[in-house]
Formats: C-alpha cells, structure tokens, sequence
C-alpha cells in the first residue's frame, strides 16, 4: 500500500501510486465514515428543526437559526464523502433528505427537502471536483457554492419570500468560515506531526 498526504489528509491507495483525481481505488476509514455520518445526519435533522422554530437577529440581519447548523452539515458532508466515498456520501445524503422530509413543519419539509437534495448533489460533485487541487480549496469552493443553491431555493420555497435570503447566506457562510478555520488548524497539526 502507499500513502499519500495531500493537505495534511492522508489518502492509503491500494496497489500502484495514483496522482489527483486518477485515485480511484481509495481504502476507506469506515469508523470516521460512520461517525462523520452520524454527525451530518444529526446537523441535517437539527438545521430542520430549528428552521422551523427559531430565528436570530443580529442587528438588522435575520437569520434562520437552521443556516447556522447547516453550514456544518456541508462541513461534515465533505468528512463523509473523505471517508466512504461517492456510494457512501449519495446515501448520507438520500438518508438526510428523508429526514429533511421528517422532522420540519411540512412547509419546511417540502422546502427543505427540496433544497436539501440539489445543494449536497451541487456540494458533492464540486467537492469531487476541486479535491485534486486540496482538501481546503474543495471544502470552501463545494461549501460555498452548496450554500448559495441551497439558500436560493430553501428560502423562498419555505418562507414564501426572499427577505430571509441575507440572513440565511450569513449564517450558513460564518457557520463555513469557522469549519474551515477549524479544518486548516487540524491539516497544520497533523503536518506538523509527520
């Protein structure tokens, strides 16, 4: 087996050495898969929830307080996809859209259900896309464009107008930022360890 370190993630390929996207034949770290989709899963029901009940105010900015929890499903989407791969992020995501459907007000459900599936596919293939060029590059670009789809056809679709739009990108981007502030001090620390 070979190991490779790309951006502080190590990747253990079966066989001959891969380069970038060529790897195709990853082994997999099952637990951090299953813990990662515990997470995600749990971050996915509780963004559900709380857009449904709750909303902050930050000065003049309302924010569902769901976009603040959602921004870490993206997050925690990315670790998933890192550990079972493509198979085990599709059905990450299918098992969230059905709770998006469950736990929400059926307005929300719908909306959320709705947006939930088409931004985690957006988030998905451009993580997979931008994962040759660094695993922060791939968080930030996937995350960034998975908040926008989702917020753009969540917040009208659940709140039957855009005024929370604003809102709902602030809360999902400082939710993101802090992810992938959290995400480089880890790939520094374990840089520094090898």
């Amino acid at each position: 087996m070979t190991e490779l370190s790309n951006s502080g993630t190590a990747l253990v390929l079966r066989g001959r050495q891969h380069r970038g996207s060529r790897a195709r034949s990853w082994t997999r770290r099952p637990a951090a898969g299953w813990t990662s989709a515990g997470c995600y899963l749990a971050a996915v029901v509780g963004a559900n929830w709380a857009s449904s009940y709750h909303v902050l105010t930050l000065g003049g900015l309302v924010i569902p307080a769901g976009a603040c929890i959602a921004g870490a499903a993206f997050i925690a989407r990315d670790v998933v996809h890192e550990a079972l791969g493509a198979r085990g992020v599709l059905a990450a995501i299918a098992a969230g859209t059905v709770l998006s459907a469950a736990v929400a007000t059926p307005r929300v459900a719908l909306a959320s259900a709705t947006a939930f599936l088409l931004s985690e596919l957006a988030d998905s293939l451009l993580y997979r896309r931008w994962r040759p060029h660094g695993h922060v590059l791939a968080i930030a670009g996937s995350n960034l464009g998975g908040l926008i789809v989702d917020s753009v056809v969540f917040v009208p679709c659940a709140f039957g107008s855009l005024t929370l739009l604003p809102g709902q990108l602030a809360g999902k981007a400082l939710t993101t930022a802090a992810a992938i502030a959290l995400v480089l001090v880890v790939s520094r620390r374990r840089e520094a360890r090898s």
